[in-house]
């Protein structure tokens, strides 16, 4: 999916998550994809989120994110024992050496 420089912007997930109203469900969200002329690979996409219902845009985008982090290769896969998973960057932005940051 369209995350970098260079990637089709065809299929970026943005515009429908945009164009939803907030909670929906995954089934809702296929939908809305699908009207709005979606390539198959973002509807494909929306079909394999692991959640029933999101409340925002951001719960899309962390799941969607976490599912990349899952699938890459290297030492990524290897750090479920550093880092809390339940609470995505948690660790890194409130353990900031500033002790500036707090998650919201």
């Amino acid at each position: 999916m369209a995350f970098g420089i260079a990637e089709d912007p065809a299929l970026s997930v943005t515009p429908h998550l945009d164009a939803a109203d907030y909670p929906i469900s995954r089934e809702d969200l296929v939908e809305l994809a699908e009207d709005d002329g979606a390539p198959a690979d973002v509807i494909n996409l929306f079909k394999s989120l692991p959640r029933p219902s999101y409340e925002s845009k951001e719960m899309v985008l962390r799941d969607l994110g976490e599912a990349s982090r899952r699938m890459s290769v290297g030492p990524a896969l290897r750090d479920d024992e550093k880092y809390d998973r339940r609470n995505i960057a948690r660790d890194r932005v409130e353990g900031h050496p500033g002790g500036a940051g707090k998650h919201p």
